[in-house]
């Protein structure tokens, strides 16, 4: 398959060098046999390994010796590689990764392009208003706080204990006040007559 990636060295003496990424799993490392072979000491004889996953490589290091690193974090576990991404293997070496530019695609695009400009042209009809109209103030950064529930206060008890008393003090004079008035005290409460100095006799 034609490669859609490569890396460029960018350490010297082979600044400029082109390694171009073609099959689904390449190997880096100091060995020869390996896809990506770079000869220098940093490197490990199988330093790394890259994966390609749908339409990205995805770099994993080996347990080199030096590490492999992309953009200056070094790599815990499979990575992601994005077109312009910095890698590195030790500290001497570091490449770009870069998407390779297919000229054969760019042409049959551009000519396809070229068909359909004349369509494109074609002055489009003008979009219908829509009834609903655009909301002009600012956007909330986060969602409106719910309006707490009134609170309902509760009957204070002590006021309860208060009426009570007082209701019982007012039925009590009341009753009092009309034994007095009817001359009832021995009828209804002669064991406390003594107590009030009369008598019953």
């Amino acid at each position: 398959m034609a490669a859609q990636y490569k890396f460029v060295m960018r350490s010297e003496p082979n600044t400029g060098k082109i390694y171009p990424l073609e099959a689904p799993e390449i190997l880096i490392g100091r060995d020869a046999s390996n896809g990506v072979a770079i000869n220098d000491a940093e490197v490990s004889r199988k330093h790394a390994k890259l994966s390609l996953q749908g339409s990205a490589y995805v770099i994993q290091d080996l347990g080199s010796t030096n590490g492999s690193f992309v953009n200056g974090h070094r790599l815990t576990g499979p990575q992601v590689l994005n077109p312009s991404d910095t890698v590195s293997f030790g500290e001497n070496i570091v490449m770009i990764y870069e998407a390779t530019f297919d000229s054969n695609a760019t042409v049959i695009a551009s000519s396809k392009a070229n068909q359909t400009v004349a369509a494109v042209r074609t002055p489009a009809p003008a979009p219908t208003p829509s009834p609903v109209q655009a909301y002009s103030g600012k956007i909330p950064a986060g969602p409106m706080p719910m309006a707490a529930a009134p609170v309902k206060k509760k009957f204070p008890i002590w006021l309860l204990f208060v009426i009570v008393f007082l209701v019982i003090l007012c039925a009590c004079v009341g009753f009092f006040v009309i034994i007095d008035q009817l001359n009832l005290w021995c009828k209804v409460i002669p064991f406390l007559v003594p107590y009030l100095g009369g008598s019953c006799a």
